[in-house]
């Protein structure tokens, strides 16, 4: 039992006090950073061709690292995931979405050796090794404030985003009848229009697609002007977020009296 609270001490946070509770945090975080940096330099031809043998045992000491501490997690599933036995405690934990990052940034390395995959998966599975980046999330404040902020305002962002999806297919029903006589290669049906009514939404404008009459121009200008205000929906809602967490922080858990 010693044991299994000196592992659940370890792998949490290190805010128990004990100095080597943080050199794991720091440790952990370091091998996350230059992790996410092999897999950059590894796109770098140059590199890549030079150093390949060093990234390669590089890659396979992270996930032995990596693997050792997923490991460690499932043993003390039922500390971190309380449940009403073991088994369902890990499947807490794997399911969760720490469990899940932890999973897929190994996953990469083992699947291949498990089983045969085209050359053309195996290349996009590899890059699921960025996932690695949010395993940072457990040792920073900055992104649990993230994640906290979205959580809280997931309703608001989900009109947001519903009445935006709308805004697209209708924009793109009417600009496919309207330019699809005139540019039939440009618009030959309603989901290439839908990928200029999100260029044209976003105010990005790659000026690859674009209308010819003026109906269609009129369209577009609407579409341009509308693009403004829903951009900043999502800016203003996740904007307030932030602000009511910061301010919550600020006040005294007991009293909820402002902290100076």
């Amino acid at each position: 039992m010693k044991f299994k609270k000196r592992i659940y001490r370890l792998v949490e946070k290190g805010s128990h006090g004990k100095k080597i509770n943080l050199i794991f945090d720091y440790v952990i975080m370091s091998l996350i950073v230059l992790s996410i940096t092999s897999i950059i330099l590894e796109s770098i031809k140059e590199i890549s061709s030079d150093f390949k043998i060093f990234l390669e045992w590089f890659d396979i000491f992270s996930v032995a690292v990596f693997s050792i501490e997923y490991l460690m997690r499932l043993y003390v599933s039922n500390q971190t995931h309380p449940a009403s036995n073991k088994f369902k405690s890990v499947l807490k934990f794997v399911f969760s979405m720490n469990g899940l990052i932890d999973l897929f940034a190994i996953l990469p390395f083992y699947l291949p050796l498990l089983i045969k995959i085209d050359l053309r998966f195996l290349r996009t599975l590899r890059l699921i090794r960025f996932l690695r980046i949010l395993k940072i999330n457990r040792y920073t404040k900055s992104l649990n404030l993230i994640w906290a902020v979205l959580k809280d305002k997931k309703s608001e962002l989900a009109v947001t985003g519903f009445v935006t999806l709308l805004l697209l297919i209708f924009a793109s029903f009417i600009m496919y009848n309207v330019e699809g006589e005139k540019q039939p290669d440009a618009f030959p049906n309603i989901l290439a229009a839908f990928w200029w009514a999100v260029a044209t939404l976003t105010t990005v404008g790659y000026g690859d697609v674009y209308p010819i009459t003026g109906i269609g121009k009129f369209v577009s200008g609407i579409m341009a002007l509308m693009g403004i205000g829903v951009v900043a929906l999502p800016t203003g809602i996740i904007g307030s977020g932030f602000m009511d967490r910061l301010r919550d922080d600020k006040k005294c858990p007991h009293c909820g009296k402002k902290i100076d």
